[in-house]
This record gives structure tokens, sequence and C-alpha cells, in this order.
């Protein structure tokens, strides 16, 4: 069995701060500050530029690749660290739709967080070959799935509600229909249990900020399956995605395997970050994680329903349909998430009407899920949200 509590003593967390908001930004693990502060000084500071070599930077986003392919179910050496996830869908989008020349459907659902779709809409405008992004309501999904569509592109868990879509089933409707699939993990990883091999799964991204807790920024990553690793080519021919970036060819020559997705100089500093982050799933089972954040989350949502009638349900009733966080819909959920945090209870809200709560074992206990249903109903009941204090929108909400 898991020991969560042992977890928890592994995060700094500010006394007196119920953090509800790992779904966002997951809390600063202790180990991460010691990590950068000895890459910084010993490796950057005594090692200089020879640390690409002596140090391992150069390696690190395959190192820390595999690490996180640990945790979603990806075959060994498939997952490769690098920019922002934004770019990783650009770049799994683009080799998805080479892979189907003659299909010209991208199909998404509205649940998909805003950014993919944007990335898609430049897609096609930068193809320039007629391609249709396709947006249906999530439970049309399934039936949307036809011969016209190149690429299945989805979130697995729904960032405004936590939807949990059914990877394996759909997956395996895209390609019985001949099409391709595109996974974004980024509410998945370290959150659900996630087999991308035994789904079948095409391709995937996410990023490491959130439930993985590798920082603010810490970079996305990206999975290709094995059948496909030496077939694609990177829209972004970036000079480490070369198979010979050293010897300095005039022309691009795709790397081995998931390796062509490298695109950039690796960020030494925030993946050293990610992986101290990561020393916290060792000795962590996914089936604990996840039963446990399924008895946190029934317990959150039965206090807060029993006292704060104004507050609608917006995830799935079933814990299995759900990914690890909680949203209640509120007209003035802007303002009451504010007068929560004000209180030392921090979840966050999205538009329009959202109150979202990240529910994470690694960190979470039943005393924090009490306080924390506790201090939404003295805020709903009271109306304490009502204050103009609290309707001031910051740029991050």
């Amino acid at each position: 069995m898991t020991d969560f509590t042992a977890t928890k003593a592994m995060f700094h967390l500010p006394e007196g701060v119920v953090y509800l908001d790992g779904n966002s930004l997951g809390p600063l693990p202790r180990a991460a500050s010691h990590r950068m502060q000895q890459v910084i000084e010993d490796e950057w500071g005594e090692m200089l530029i020879t640390g690409w070599n002596r140090a391992g930077w150069m390696e690190a986003p395959l190192r820390v690749g595999d690490r996180i392919g640990r945790l979603i179910g990806a075959e060994p050496g498939q997952v490769v660290m690098g920019d922002t996830l934004s770019i990783k869908v650009y770049q799994a989008l683009a080799a998805a739709l080479a892979l189907r020349p003659d299909r010209r459907v991208i199909l998404s659902d509205s649940g998909n967080f805003p950014s993919d779709l944007y990335m898609a809409e430049g897609l096609i405008r930068a193809l320039g070959q007629g391609h249709e992004l396709r947006v249906v309501a999530p439970g049309e999904v399934a039936a949307q799935i036809t011969d016209e569509v190149a690429v299945l592109m989805l979130t697995e868990v729904d960032y405004r509600t936590g939807r949990l879509h059914d990877m394996a089933a759909l997956t395996k409707a895209a390609h019985a229909a001949g099409a391709l699939t595109v996974w974004d993990l980024a509410h998945s990883a370290g959150a659900v249990p996630v087999n991308l091999a035994d789904a079948g799964a095409d391709f995937a991204v996410g990023c490491t900020y959130k439930f993985l807790n590798g920082g603010p920024g810490a970079p996305a990553f990206i999975y290709v399956a094995p059948r496909h690793a030496d077939a694609v080519q990177p829209a972004l021919s970036g000079w480490l995605g070369h198979a010979a970036p050293f010897d300095f060819e005039p022309r691009y020559r795709a790397g081995a395997g998931v390796a062509r997705m490298r695109v950039g100089t690796p960020p030494v500093l925030a993946l050293a970050a990610l992986d101290a982050a990561l020393d916290v799933w060792e000795g962590v089972a996914m089936a604990d994680l996840r039963a446990r954040s399924q008895s946190l989350s029934e317990r959150f949502i039965s206090a807060v329903e029993a006292a704060c009638p104004d507050l609608t349900l917006a995830s799935p009733r079933d814990p299995e349909c759900r990914g690890s966080q909680v949203s209640f819909r509120f007209a003035e959920g802007y303002a009451a998430t504010q007068a929560l945090i004000a209180r030392g209870v921090i979840g966050d809200f999205r538009a329009p009407d959202i109150m979202r709560f990240g529910i994470t074992p690694l960190y979470l206990d039943e005393g924090d899920i009490d306080r924390a249903a506790q201090t939404l109903a003295e805020i709903l009941n009271g109306r304490i949200w009502d204050d103009p204090a609290y309707r001031t929108r910051a740029a991050v909400t």
C-alpha cells in the first residue's frame, strides 16, 4: 500500500493552506530546491559548458521522458521532453496528419483545452490543404468517428469538468475507421492510471507542472508509438531532432525514433526540478492513488452538496467517469473562489461559472478536504463572496 502520509511530507506546503489547485500548478517538492541548487552550483557553476557531457544535460530529455513514460504506460524510449505543451500538440498533430494524407478532418470536442484547438487552427492555416477542425460535444465523439477523420485529437480529462474519456474504446473506434489518435494528458499524467501502449494510442502529449509537480513553466512531453516513431517527419525540424546535431549538416536529417521530436536546447534547470519532483512517485502505486483520489473526491462532493445548496455539481456523478478534480457551477464563482483563497483554501475558477478543485492524494488528506468544504460553506451561506474586493479580475483566474 502506498504511504500517502510519507508523500505529503515530501512537499513544501505553506502553513495554514489547503491546496486544491494541483490540477493547475503542483506545489514545490522539497527535493526540487536542493536539486536545482546542485545543478546551478555544482554543474553549471563548476562544470560550465562541459556540463552538457559530464552532467548528462544533453541526454536528460530522454532520461526524464522515460520516467514519465512509466507513469503513462508508454513503451521504454518512446517519450521525450522539451518545449511547451502547445508546441508538442502542434508536432503530434502535424505528424499524424502527414500519416493520413488522403483525409482532411481533425475531430475534437468542446471540452478540449482551447490552446489545443488554437494550435489545430494555426496548423490548418499553415498547411493550406483544406483541412477541417470538427468540434462536437464530448458525448458525441464516438458517433462522429467516420472515414472522413484523419486524426482524433482529445484531452483525456476535461479541464473544466473533469469528465474522463475512455481512451481505449475511442482509440479502437478511431483505428477501426482508419484514423489516428492524439491524446492530451495534461490532466491525466499523475492523476489517473494511463496505459498508452495497451490502449494503442498513436501520439500523446502532456505538461508536467500540474499533477507531476514540475514547477511553473516545466517542460512538456511527447509520446510517439513505436510503430510510427521512425516514420514520422517532424513539422518542426529543430537542431536537436537532427540525427547528428554536431555534424552541422546544411540539411535536416531526422534522428532515430522519438528523439526526432526534439526541437530546441533542453531547459536544463527546469528538467532538474522535474526530475526531483518525479522522485516522489517512487513507491506510489497508481491503483492506490486512483482509489484514494476517488475516496477524497466523494467525501468533498458529499460535504459540499450537503452544506452549499447554491452550488451545482459540474463533474460527472460517477467517480469512474471523472479524473482527479471536482468542479461546481456557481454564477458568482469567481468572487467565491477569491474569498476562498483569502481564507487559505486555494482552488481556481474557469469561465464562465466553474469553481474547480484538484484532488491530489500525494499531499491531501481527509482533514484538508473537510476544512475546504467547511470554509466553502461559510463563504457561500454567509455571502462573504459578495464583496467588491473579490470581484476584481486578476490576470490569472
